[in-house]
């Protein structure tokens, strides 16, 4: 499948009663692709999906999944644990739903990496979508390197990663110079999309392109036609911007200038996230 380009992990927008703002939800997915996003992502963890009841989650991925095709852009839902069996019984459940899943590394059990490419082999088998793999080590507490990394993009289902590993390091510049064919690295931490655009990314899956959606888009562009001095001037300005949206925990502070563009209805999050400060939303509209 086509990974390339900008795919934008959509917040799940909350009304004044607490419960989703779906009208709200569909303006984001519109807009976005509107700006030229190649994608929606449903049930990241920027939709707080740890926080949303199963029924609230059908919903959002209704909301997304209808927006997506009718307007013929690729839609991807988060799904999975860090158990391999119940993992796989929700994929399943995404047949006729999404394009492909975005399966997190099993998180907090901490397996060996031969645990994480058998996890990953398993689910490979009996998923009936194309499995992107999100590598977070910051989030999981484990870290896959480029050499397991590349053993996942030989499995015949998986088709990319969602590279988030705080930075660009030794792996990463590894990985993205000798890629498995057909496997997609998509930028998972804002700030280095433009950096990893760089080395050879095929895109992004990146929160802040709730915002400026058509300047990430731009940003892929530039790279990919060899406009380098456009490349790095226009990736410096949208990593500032980037990092003041992570100010504070995702997706606070985007709900928070969101909210002050009358996009959304409320800022709010649900527990334990709280709300981003006044000061760290009125900084990154600054930026916006």
């Amino acid at each position: 499948m086509d990974l390339h380009g900008v795919h934008v992990p959509l917040i799940t927008p909350f009304a004044e009663n607490g419960e989703i703002a779906l009208e709200a939800l569909e303006g984001l997915a519109h807009a976005v692709l509107d700006e030229g996003a190649a994608g929606l992502v449903a049930l990241g963890t920027t939709a707080e999906v740890a926080m949303l009841a199963e029924e609230e989650r059908r919903a959002v991925v209704e909301t997304c999944g209808r927006v997506a095709r009718q307007r013929g852009a690729t839609f991807v839902v988060g799904a999975g644990s860090s158990d391999t069996r119940g993992s796989a019984e929700a994929l399943r459940g995404l047949k006729d739903e999404a394009d492909a899943a975005l399966v997190t590394v099993p998180s907090f059990v901490r397996p060996s990496e031969a645990g994480v490419l058998a996890h990953f082999t398993v689910l490979s088998e009996q998923s009936p979508v194309p499995l992107i793999v999100y590598n977070i080590p910051y989030r999981t507490g484990q870290t896959v390197g480029a050499a397991t990394l590349r053993r996942l993009g030989e499995l015949p289902m998986v088709a990319g990663v969602k590279h988030a590993v705080g930075g660009v390091d030794q792996d990463t510049v590894t990985l993205l110079a000798d890629l498995p064919e057909n496997f997609a690295v998509l930028a998972g931490d804002d700030p280095f999309f433009s950096a990893l655009l760089a080395l050879g990314a095929s895109g992004g899956i990146l929160a802040s392109a709730h915002l400026h959606t058509g300047r990430f888009v731009e940003l892929t562009e530039a790279w990919r036609s060899g406009d380098v001095a456009h490349a790095r001037a226009l990736g410096h300005r949208l990593s500032v911007m980037s990092a003041s949206l992570f100010a504070e925990p995702n997706p606070t502070v985007i709900k928070g200038v969101l909210h002050a563009q009358g996009r959304i209805p409320t800022a709010a999050v649900r527990l334990p996230l709280v709300p981003a400060s006044r000061a760290s939303v009125e900084a990154a509209e600054r930026q916006v």
